[in-house]
């Protein structure tokens, strides 16, 4: 049973114990297993405020552990002196520590690992560090997840959706049709006398599967990096692209539409209460020829800017918008795609959350 902790502050909180002045000479140590020899070091190293990482321990060592420690009783001071005098000869000289697991090593390693060899070194982790494989399943993305539920028995997918955080089980079941969502929804009732085993190899068998499906190269679908490039574009090159997918592949054309914001999604993406955050974050001029441009080319999106806004300040913006000569195309497309990259700096700083738009 072993765990990760700063050796050097336990040796000074264990040196400090053996300085204590131990005059009962004649009480004999006990005899104590290494198991029970540990479970006296981690208790005094807690009572000292010590870090040990014993969350890092498998469930298995860490009942081992709580079992241990609740069956010792009290310790006399010969005992406690003996104990302590013997670990700290076999820390005192350690004069490096490496990580004790892959996943140690991995979170070491990190910053300096290339993308495609830090996610192969992650599944690697995960497969030879945990005997919980439900702990791993809750760790990957909806993205990994998404997938097994169209590919599964429903007998699986209610076992899975049953193990995970009730956020993250409608999460993916919300992304499926209506008739497999409620199918899989049903199948949850049979899993009320399933047993333990089960579970478990069926955590086995997801875990392996997950394992099985190859890295993407790309940290966000495709669809989103498509959305992302055309929110950049000029509107007419999004439209003809658009119009272009929709006859390639429109189910793929559908996903894009999903990630593309632009300034006339704003009525049906922000919220109204969050239009000063945004205002204030946006240029004054910038804002001016933003509304400008917009008179014409989403209309909709300036009346719900100029009305979730103080009243004041919508004046002074309508009257400047309209007393602004027609920005050039160019112009008001660049300053309508600054107020956009404000909401989603914004979004990303978490001060504001967007609609989730419809299919």
């Amino acid at each position: 049973m072993r765990s990760a902790f700063d050796a050097n502050t336990a040796s000074t909180v264990l040196d400090g114990e053996i300085e204590h002045d131990f005059r009962m000479v004649d009480v004999t140590p006990r005899r104590l297993s290494k198991k029970q020899k540990a479970a006296v070091i981690v208790r005094l190293l807690l009572g000292h405020g010590v870090s040990l990482g014993v969350s890092k321990l498998s469930p298995d060592d860490q009942a081992t552990l709580a079992h241990t420690i609740a069956a010792l009783g009290d310790i006399d001071k010969p005992t406690l002196s003996e104990v302590v005098r013997e670990f700290t000869r076999q820390i005192d000289n350690l004069a490096l520590s490496f990580p004790r697991s892959l996943s140690e090593t991995v979170e070491l390693l990190e910053p300096y690992l290339a993308p495609g060899a830090l996610g192969k070194l992650r599944s690697a982790a995960e497969r030879t560090d945990s005997n919980d494989p439900w702990g791993r399943i809750a760790r990957q993305p909806i993205e990994r997840l998404r997938p097994l539920l169209a590919t599964e028995s429903a007998e699986v997918c209610a076992v899975l959706l049953s193990k995970l955080s009730v956020a993250m089980a409608a999460e993916l079941l919300g992304g499926l049709p209506p008739d497999r969502s409620d199918i899989l929804a049903h199948s949850m009732a049979l899993t009320e006398t399933i047993t333990p085993d089960l579970v478990d190899r069926i955590g086995l068998h997801v875990a392996a599967v997950i394992d099985s499906a190859p890295i993407n190269a790309f940290d966000k679908a495709a669809a989103v990096r498509v959305g992302a490039i055309l929110n950049a574009s000029p509107q007419e090159m999004r439209d003809r692209m658009l119009e272009s997918l929709d006859t390639r592949d429109a189910p793929f054309a559908v996903e894009v539409r999903k990630n593309i914001f632009t300034f006339e999604h704003i009525p049906n993406r922000v919220e109204p209460a969050d239009v000063p955050i945004i205002m204030r974050r946006v240029n004054g001029d910038t804002a001016v020829t933003a509304l400008a441009a917009a008179k014409t080319a989403a209309p909709l999106s300036v009346e719900f800017l100029l009305e979730n806004m103080s009243k004041r300040l919508a004046e002074q913006l309508r009257d400047d918008a309209e007393a602004r000569n027609a920005p050039k195309p160019e112009e008001g497309e660049a300053a309508m795609a600054d107020v956009i990259a404000a909401i989603r700096a914004l979004e990303a700083e978490g001060e504001l959350t967007l609609i989730v738009p419809d299919d």
